[in-house]
């Protein structure tokens, strides 16, 4: 027996697993398997099994997950110390404490309690609603008069982000924080004035009790999430920033409320002239204040730090033209199906991906190819959903829509890779998990070390120094050094064609040295064209063969081919039908045509169907591949009656980002499946040090594999299914974005616009990325290296000097906003 059940709140692998094993676990199951993609379960049992058993084992292992029956309709649970966001996307750490694992609600991470960031999409573009402004309750998804009065209805405003919600809802909190804090700052400052005028108004002690009723809004509603994160740390045991924040300010804050409700407790040395207890709340405040003052800058730093995909959002359009039966009609982009016709008008966006079908015009797709000259398209030539049309109209018919289109890729490209982990941040994870205990150690070595050898008021001193290096350790600093470089970058990079999948690859580039380049669509343009049919036999003429070449083709899926076909339809010639095709992966094709097997591919192909190629035939055809030519034989039942030359001119950047690459030390070598002279006469115009030809998928994995045997990192560049083995083999695969789709999934970075100039582009801002991450770390360790002993009092025994809990907190804030903005920087580079 077996039945299907939807699962919600898988977010990752790790979660797919842990579900999975917790079904198989229930009495009876015999097998359970799930899957993340489609959020499914599908559960064989030996008789049935209700389905409440299944929400109880799940609810007894955390209740995180929740199971129930297909299409019936849930509500999510709310998870702890997490608010539902408005916002339109998944939210991730970004400090990607648990890997890539992404929350569907906002909230704070439940490993380092830093603020959830949400996930740029392209949901929120399409679904803009519009509302009379008269009548805000009438909302209708297209434009028109309002029902009631009459009006035009307007776009309604996009509602906030969860991230620019978060923003607000801690901006306010500072401003109210800050209102309270600054008059217990002032009432315990005016101590260092001369004949203190307060004490003419009220004791010192009264004063003391004003300050703590002044500190109960900040301790317990601005900053009581501080308190809420270091709690849940040390229950969890995932020590943080939150941590330290909160046993520092929490300590100087009780401290000053004992002593005020029992000062006899205290020696003397801890009481002023007054005989009143010396109380800490401006101490507490102005910390949790200045914390809270990082926070608010950090939330406004983190909007900046994926501008790029907001850049990106901006150019997706809400809305289309469609023409049915020659009539137009305005439809929202949610509504556009593969195979409709739409209508572009000059300046416009270009809604989906598609083809042209009428017209012809210019389109700038600098956006997402980085290139500012417009490209010139006519008909049958692809457009791209987000570019910009120039100043003709065109009809196009939609191929890809919604999230199957360049731009969705792009976007969730970069959003996948931005929560990806570099090898390099290893290092900083590392030292955090031991950060936050040894600082605590180190605090209390700072008190005892005070209060034995400290000078008078001694535990005073201590006491003000183990707090300040609490509060001045930033693990924070540490843990965004990688991810923000990397968020940054990988945005820098879509921006100029450049899509990187994982942060591993921006790392692992910085390091190549040897990069494998496929010609074809790689090397070369990629838009093949037919160029001579010749003829081996005086029994068939060259209309004969083209017939024979562009009929098997016809079932064919590969460039060479397409260039045949359209030969062959600009030379009416009658496609016939094909029986049995067959595709031999890196040789050629057959297949039955009219009742003769036809073979059609390079000598191997030959070889591989018993098709003797005569030394004169080599000859002849010879000629033409060292011009650097493509040349497929054609065989009819083994015997090979004619061939077809191919010409794929080589792309003019070529040539160029080559020698760049070369001029870096970074060997490129060519392989192809393309014989011999013509592999040679394409080396040699792009004076290319090493070459190999005939090469299978096969081989071609084999060389990528004998190069990192002898200690190469090894980048392949292809664009085709038989560069997919090599492309997932290689330590850094290259997919053209002109490519198969294949291609693109078997590699870590793709160029938009299939140039080998995108791979100079990737090596660029590798080389700029790490630069910059290693800036961040270097900061990072460096200022908690001298910032927790100057806290802890080194300086004090020769130079007299030492560090507020006040000023360590002001430090502490900064030093991750410093970080961030180191890495937005990036924003600027150019690659």
């Amino acid at each position: 027996m077996k039945h299907t059940y939807h699962i919600h709140g898988m977010t990752c692998n790790g979660c797919r697993g842990h579900v999975e094993k917790t079904l198989a676990n229930v009495e009876g199951v015999t097998n359970a398997s799930v899957n993340l993609e489609k959020s499914e379960a599908v559960i064989e049992m030996e008789s049935h099994i209700a389905l409440e058993t299944f929400q109880e084992a799940l609810k007894n292992d955390g209740d995180r997950y929740s199971i129930h029956n297909v299409g019936e309709q849930v509500h999510t649970p709310k998870k702890e110390a997490q608010t539902k966001g408005q916002g339109t996307g998944t939210f991730y750490c970004p400090m990607h404490c648990e890997d890539d694992k992404t929350y569907d609600q906002a909230g704070d991470c439940p490993v380092c309690g830093m603020d959830l960031v949400e996930e740029q999409n392209l949901n929120a573009v399409a679904e803009q609603q519009y509302t009379c402004p008269m009548h805000p309750d009438v909302v209708k998804d297209e434009p028109g008069d309002c029902p009631i009065c009459g009006m035009d209805l307007v776009p309604m405003e996009p509602s906030n982000s969860a991230e620019e919600k978060t923003y607000k809802k801690l901006i306010g909190k500072f401003w109210l924080a800050l209102g309270f804090t600054l008059p217990i700052f002032l009432i315990a400052m005016s101590d260092m004035l001369p004949n203190n005028p307060l004490y003419a108004i009220l004791d010192q002690k009264y004063w003391n009790w004003v300050q703590l009723v002044l500190s109960v809004p900040v301790v317990f509603y601005a900053t009581w999430l501080f308190f809420e994160r270091a709690y849940k740390s040390v229950k969890t045991w995932n020590l943080n920033m939150f941590t330290l924040v909160g046993i520092g300010a929490g300590v100087a804050w009780l401290f000053s409320v004992f002593g005020l409700l029992m000062p006899d407790f205290f020696p003397a040395e801890f009481k002023t002239d007054s005989g009143a207890v010396h109380v800490y709340f401006e101490a507490a405040t102005v910390i949790l204040t200045l914390v809270l003052m990082g926070q608010v800058l950090e939330a406004r730093a983190h909007s900046k730090t994926n501008a790029a995909v907001k850049e990106l959002l901006k150019l997706a359009p809400n809305k289309a033209i469609k023409v049915v039966n020659g009539v137009e009609e305005e439809v929202s982009i949610n509504n556009v199906v593969k195979g409709d016709i739409l209508k572009v008008k000059p300046g416009e966006k270009i809604p989906v991906d598609g083809f042209i079908t009428e017209g012809n015009t210019t389109v700038d797709e600098s956006m997402i190819s980085g290139e500012p000259i417009a490209v010139s398209k006519t008909v049958k030539d692809e457009v791209s959903s987000g570019t910009i049309n120039g100043n003709q109209s065109f009809l196009m018919q939609a191929e890809k829509v919604g999230a199957d289109t360049l731009l969705s890729q792009i976007v969730k490209m970069v959003n996948d890779a931005s929560r990806s982990r570099a090898p390099i941040q290893k290092l900083a994870d590392k030292i955090s998990s031991y950060f936050v205990p040894v600082v605590v150690i180190v605090s209390v070595l700072t008190f005892v070390a005070w209060a034995i050898w400290g000078p008078e008021p001694a535990y005073v001193f201590a006491l003000v120094n183990a707090i300040a290096v609490l509060i001045i350790a930033c693990p924070c600093a540490l843990g965004l050094a990688t991810p923000m470089s990397v968020m940054v970058g990988v945005g820098k990079g879509a921006q100029n064609g450049v899509l990187i999948k994982n942060a591993q690859a921006l790392e692992l580039m910085n390091n190549v040295n040897v990069l494998i380049v496929d010609k074809t669509g790689t090397i070369t343009q990629g838009k093949p064209t037919v160029e001579k049919v010749g003829s081996f036999s005086t029994n068939f003429n060259t209309d004969k063969i083209t017939q024979y070449i562009a009929s098997l083709n016809s079932s064919s899926e590969h460039p060479l081919a397409e260039a045949t076909v359209n030969y062959g339809k600009n030379n009416n010639v009658e496609v016939l039908k094909v029986d049995e095709f067959n595709a031999v992966t890196g040789k050629g094709v057959d297949g039955i045509v009219a009742g003769k097997k036809v073979s059609l591919g390079n000598a191997k192909m030959m070889e591989f169907t018993n098709a003797a190629i005569s030394s004169a035939m080599e000859e002849e055809v010879k000629v033409f591949q060292k011009q650097g030519k493509t040349v497929s034989y054609v065989a009819l039942d083994s015997d090979v009656i004619g061939f077809v030359v191919i010409a794929d001119k080589i792309k003019e950047t070529s040539a160029k980002a080559i020698k760049e690459l070369q001029n870096r030390d970074v060997d490129v070598i060519m392989l192809t499946g393309d014989n011999y002279n013509t592999a040679k006469a394409v080396a040699t115009t792009l004076n290319l040090s090493s070459f190999k030809a005939g090469m299978l998928p096969k081989d071609k994995l084999k060389e990528v594999e004998e190069l990192q045997k002898q200690g190469k990192v090894v980048a392949m560049a292809g664009d085709g299914i038989n560069d997919a083995p090599a492309l997932a083999k290689s330590d850094v695969g290259i997919a053209m974005g002109t490519g198969t789709d294949v291609a693109i999934e078997s590699a870590m970075i793709t160029l938009v616009k299939g140039d080998l100039h995108g791979i100079v582009k990737a090596h660029n801002l590798s080389n700029k990325v790490l630069k910059n991450i290693k800036q961040n770390l270097f900061f990072a360790l460096v200022y908690n290296t001298i910032g927790v002993p100057i806290a802890a009092g080194v300086l004090y025994p020769v130079f007299g000097l030492l560090l507020s809990p006040m000023i360590a907190a002001l430090a502490m804030s900064f030093s991750s906003v410093s970080v961030i903005a180191n890495a937005l920087r990036l924003k600027n580079i150019k690659i």
